[in-house]
Protein backbone atom coordinates (compact mmCIF):
# COMPACT_ATOMS: atom_id res chain seq x y z
CA UNK A 1 0.00 0.00 0.00
CA UNK A 2 3.11 2.29 0.48
CA UNK A 3 4.51 2.02 -2.48
CA UNK A 4 1.35 2.70 -3.98
CA UNK A 5 0.93 6.23 -2.54
CA UNK A 6 4.17 6.93 -3.12
CA UNK A 7 4.16 5.68 -7.01
CA UNK A 8 1.35 7.95 -7.16
CA UNK A 9 3.18 10.75 -5.35
CA UNK A 10 6.57 10.69 -7.72
CA UNK A 11 3.43 10.46 -10.78
CA UNK A 12 1.43 13.59 -9.72
CA UNK A 13 5.09 14.98 -9.28
CA UNK A 14 5.97 14.11 -12.48
CA UNK A 15 2.67 15.42 -14.01
CA UNK A 16 3.15 18.65 -12.60
CA UNK A 17 6.56 19.38 -13.60
CA UNK A 18 5.10 18.25 -17.50
CA UNK A 19 2.71 20.56 -16.87
CA UNK A 20 4.67 23.30 -16.11
CA UNK A 21 7.05 22.50 -18.95
CA UNK A 22 4.09 22.41 -21.32
CA UNK A 23 2.43 25.94 -20.23
CA UNK A 24 5.82 27.67 -20.97
CA UNK A 25 5.36 26.20 -24.29
CA UNK A 26 1.97 27.65 -24.94
CA UNK A 27 0.69 31.45 -26.00
CA UNK A 28 2.14 32.39 -29.26
CA UNK A 29 5.74 34.25 -28.72
CA UNK A 30 8.75 32.59 -27.71
CA UNK A 31 9.28 33.10 -23.52
CA UNK A 32 11.34 35.06 -22.62
CA UNK A 33 14.59 33.39 -20.79
CA UNK A 34 14.25 35.51 -17.33
CA UNK A 35 14.47 34.60 -13.66
CA UNK A 36 10.74 33.42 -13.21
CA UNK A 37 11.37 30.64 -15.70
CA UNK A 38 13.52 29.18 -13.38
CA UNK A 39 10.85 29.88 -10.81
CA UNK A 40 8.10 27.30 -9.69
CA UNK A 41 4.57 28.04 -8.07
CA UNK A 42 2.85 24.64 -8.00
CA UNK A 43 5.18 22.94 -6.25
CA UNK A 44 7.64 24.22 -3.54
CA UNK A 45 10.86 23.68 -5.13
CA UNK A 46 12.60 24.54 -8.88
CA UNK A 47 10.71 21.96 -10.99
CA UNK A 48 13.46 21.60 -13.21
CA UNK A 49 16.12 20.24 -10.54
CA UNK A 50 12.76 18.13 -9.09
CA UNK A 51 12.23 16.14 -12.81
CA UNK A 52 16.35 15.85 -13.11
CA UNK A 53 16.60 14.62 -9.51
CA UNK A 54 13.69 11.79 -10.08
CA UNK A 55 15.20 11.20 -13.56
CA UNK A 56 18.67 10.57 -11.77
CA UNK A 57 17.45 8.25 -9.28
CA UNK A 58 14.80 6.82 -11.78
CA UNK A 59 16.64 2.98 -11.87
CA UNK A 60 16.53 2.96 -7.20
CA UNK A 61 13.77 2.40 -5.59
CA UNK A 62 12.11 5.66 -3.96
CA UNK A 63 10.76 5.58 -0.27
CA UNK A 64 9.85 8.97 -0.56
CA UNK A 65 9.32 11.89 -2.55
CA UNK A 66 8.12 15.34 -1.09
CA UNK A 67 7.85 18.06 -4.13
CA UNK A 68 6.71 20.43 -1.20
CA UNK A 69 10.01 20.09 0.58
CA UNK A 70 12.13 19.21 -2.16
CA UNK A 71 13.33 15.81 -0.77
CA UNK A 72 13.76 12.10 -2.23
CA UNK A 73 14.81 9.20 -0.16
CA UNK A 74 15.93 6.15 -2.01
CA UNK A 75 15.33 2.47 -0.29
CA UNK A 76 19.17 0.47 -0.63
CA UNK A 77 19.99 -0.16 -4.16
CA UNK A 78 21.95 -3.34 -4.58
CA UNK A 79 23.80 -3.43 -8.15
CA UNK A 80 23.63 -6.74 -9.43
CA UNK A 81 27.36 -6.56 -10.34
CA UNK A 82 28.34 -5.82 -7.16
CA UNK A 83 25.83 -7.76 -4.77
CA UNK A 84 27.78 -7.13 -1.56
CA UNK A 85 27.87 -3.36 -2.42
CA UNK A 86 24.49 -1.42 -1.51
CA UNK A 87 24.05 2.58 -1.47
CA UNK A 88 21.33 4.85 -0.39
CA UNK A 89 20.87 8.45 -1.38
CA UNK A 90 18.83 11.57 -0.55
CA UNK A 91 18.05 14.46 -2.69
CA UNK A 92 16.95 17.87 -1.28
CA UNK A 93 16.73 20.66 -3.39
CA UNK A 94 17.44 23.67 -1.17
CA UNK A 95 15.65 26.40 -3.71
CA UNK A 96 13.47 27.56 -5.80
CA UNK A 97 16.07 28.55 -8.49
CA UNK A 98 18.13 26.89 -10.94
CA UNK A 99 21.60 27.40 -8.43
CA UNK A 100 24.41 24.78 -7.46
CA UNK A 101 23.85 25.63 -4.48
CA UNK A 102 20.40 24.70 -4.48
CA UNK A 103 20.85 21.18 -4.44
CA UNK A 104 22.25 18.88 -1.91
CA UNK A 105 23.06 14.87 -2.01
CA UNK A 106 23.82 12.74 0.41
CA UNK A 107 24.66 9.19 0.13
CA UNK A 108 24.90 6.32 2.25
CA UNK A 109 26.82 3.15 1.43
CA UNK A 110 27.16 -0.12 3.32
CA UNK A 111 29.46 -3.49 2.09
CA UNK A 112 28.47 -6.88 3.08
CA UNK A 113 30.57 -8.77 5.49
CA UNK A 114 29.77 -12.07 6.64
CA UNK A 115 26.28 -12.33 6.31
CA UNK A 116 26.49 -8.39 8.18
CA UNK A 117 25.55 -4.73 6.00
CA UNK A 118 28.70 -2.67 7.12
CA UNK A 119 28.59 0.86 6.78
CA UNK A 120 31.97 2.12 4.59
CA UNK A 121 32.70 5.67 3.02
CA UNK A 122 31.45 7.40 -0.22
CA UNK A 123 33.74 8.58 -2.21
CA UNK A 124 33.24 11.92 -1.97
CA UNK A 125 33.37 12.41 -5.53
CA UNK A 126 30.87 9.90 -6.15
CA UNK A 127 28.18 12.43 -4.57
CA UNK A 128 29.88 15.58 -6.59
CA UNK A 129 29.08 13.45 -9.79
CA UNK A 130 25.40 12.61 -9.19
CA UNK A 131 24.77 16.22 -8.01
CA UNK A 132 26.84 17.60 -11.92
CA UNK A 133 24.54 15.07 -13.31
CA UNK A 134 21.20 16.41 -11.66
CA UNK A 135 22.07 19.80 -12.47
CA UNK A 136 23.40 19.26 -16.28
CA UNK A 137 20.14 17.41 -16.73
CA UNK A 138 18.17 20.18 -15.07
CA UNK A 139 19.55 23.27 -17.32
CA UNK A 140 18.62 20.89 -20.11
CA UNK A 141 15.25 20.44 -18.80
CA UNK A 142 15.28 24.36 -18.97
CA UNK A 143 16.69 25.03 -21.42
CA UNK A 144 14.24 22.94 -23.87
CA UNK A 145 11.36 24.46 -21.96
CA UNK A 146 12.33 28.01 -22.78
CA UNK A 147 13.33 27.04 -26.39
CA UNK A 148 10.14 25.43 -27.17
Amino acid sequence: MRKDKIATNILTATTLGAMIMLTACGGGGRPKADIAASRVTTIGVNSYMWQASLDALSFMPLLQADSNGGVIITDWYVNPQTPTDRVKLTVTILDQDLRADGLRVAASRQVSQNGQWIDAPVKAATVQKLESIILTKARDLRRSAING
